[in-house]
């Protein structure tokens, strides 16, 4: 199985050219779009379910300004409490460290059948295709992953992975795949197909690999949310269990897990509580369990203060389901495995110019900072990273001399009437020049709105005389 690309990915690889791809399909934009906002309806209807809800935001974000203001001592005693616990702590300061580490993992016990949960970290590090290149297959178990994984392509939403397919899609590969009877979409059906194809690899697997939801300082455990049960069945069955956390998955102490998983499974799909919520400890008798703990960019992200409040993300996607941009672009435009506005503010921190272009797929409305369970002031940042960005000299030409010729129109009132003006008379008279796409890229899958016939401030005059 070769490893996944982002569609369309090649020279031009821009977040807007991807989303242009993706709008191609009218249809499944639209689709795409309601679907993911009727998730953001069930966050707010299971908000509003409790009175404390902002209060539970704000110990949330307190704890995690308090957590990161001391992020080397509570590492550290993580560290002692899982090797007292009999866990083999690893450390990796990047990616490379990461897929090496495990890799060496694999290697030294004779490792041939490895199946893996849902782990955000580890698509951060292209864990499955370093390990493709190594002639080691990773079978992803979580259904979503699992279907993106057969179709060659990355996840786009990091709480769901194959939200960009339809029914039809997800039959025609398992029928490809799997075998399973040709033209048949009923979600039951291809389910259980999935789940006889998935016990399998379960049954079979020598290595589970999982993600960290929360690692607790306190007692040297993490925890592992998931509904359906997959990084169980993979850890239970295998006899060895690999977690993988970057630094900012720790929290102080057991009592603040109550806290964290009531917002989390109410932002990211509006459950009350994630359907499992496992605790690990220790290695059971005669098994192995290692936890890798990453940094990759995030010490250089803590110490930027503009941006170290992006460390507080706890993954739930509330932010991707509220933004209008990314429910109408999808996330394969943003071309990295974390998309979204929470991507949009930690990537160009791996890679200020591989990913200048994010931060600017936003309206900068604040509807991901007003979901988000931590507080974190994701549009602030998006804002911020685009100063950074400008002074870096790492803006599109077309984009800097536009910001430009703005600047100096909003900033002379003669020359703004005179524009309002224009642009009024040839909206009324000449929309065509408007609606030439290659003119005006504004106008890309927009309607022109109609002529007014007067602009405010004429219209404020004579109100107030």
């Amino acid at each position: 199985m070769s490893a996944p690309i982002y569609p369309g990915k090649g020279a031009d690889s821009s977040h807007a050219r991807l989303a242009a791809i993706f709008n191609q399909d009218e249809n499944r934009t639209n689709w795409h779009d309601q679907t993911l906002w009727w998730v953001r309806q069930k966050r707010d209807n299971a908000a509003r379910q409790l009175p404390e809800w902002e209060q539970l935001r704000q110990w949330a974000s307190d704890i995690k300004d308090h957590t990161l203001s001391n992020l080397d001592a509570y590492l550290v005693e993580f560290e002692k409490n899982a090797l007292a616990n009999g866990i083999k702590v690893h450390w990796a300061t990047d990616a490379a460290a990461h897929n090496s580490i495990l890799h060496e993992i694999i290697r030294t016990n004779g490792i041939t059948r490895i199946v893996k949960s849902k782990s955000m970290l580890t698509e951060e590090c292209h864990l499955n295709e370093y390990l493709l290149q190594q002639g080691i297959e990773v079978v992803d178990t979580d259904l979503g992953e699992r279907i993106v994984q057969l179709r060659k392509e990355p996840p786009s939403h990091i709480v769901l992975p194959a939200i960009h397919l339809k029914k039809q899609e997800v039959s025609d590969t398992f029928h490809e795949y799997l075998g399973t009877e040709k033209g048949n979409n009923d979600p039951q059906y291809l389910t259980q197909a999935a789940r006889i194809h998935l016990r399998e690899k379960f049954m079979a697997a020598d290595l589970a690999i999982t993600g960290v939801n929360f690692a607790v300082a306190e007692t040297g455990g993490f925890v592992v949310c998931t509904n359906e049960g997959n990084a169980d069945m993979g850890a239970h069955a295998a006899r060895i269990h690999v977690a993988c956390m970057g630094i900012e998955k720790i929290i102080p102490k057991a009592e603040h897990l109550g806290l964290f998983t009531r917002l989390l499974a109410r932002s990211a799909t509006g459950q009350p509580v994630t359907t499992y919520t496992s605790h690990f400890h220790r290695p059971r008798a005669g098994r192995e369990l290692h936890i890798i703990i990453v940094d990759n960019g995030r010490s250089r992200q803590l110490g930027r203060e503009d941006f170290r409040n992006s460390l507080k993300c706890i993954r739930c996607a509330a932010c991707f389901n509220t933004c209008p941009v990314y429910r109408r672009s999808g996330g394969h435009s943003y071309h990295t495995a974390v998309a979204g506005p929470i991507g949009s503010i930690l990537n160009p921190n791996l890679d200020m110019k591989a990913h200048a272009d994010l931060p600017f797929a936003s309206t900068l409305c604040g509807s991901c900072t007003n979901v988000c369970p931590v507080k974190i002031n994701i549009h602030e940042q998006l804002w911020k990273w685009r100063q950074v960005i400008a002074a870096e000299g790492l803006m599109e030409p077309s984009k800097k001399i536009g910001m430009r010729f703005m600047s100096r129109v909003l900033a002379r009132p003669a020359i703004y009437r005179f524009a309002g003006s224009a642009a009024r008379f040839i909206m009324r008279w000449f929309p065509f020049l408007l609606k030439n796409k290659s003119l005006n890229p504004w106008y890309k899958q927009r309607e022109l709105p109609q002529a007014p016939k007067e602009s405010f401030r004429d219209w404020y005059k004579k109100q107030r005389s």
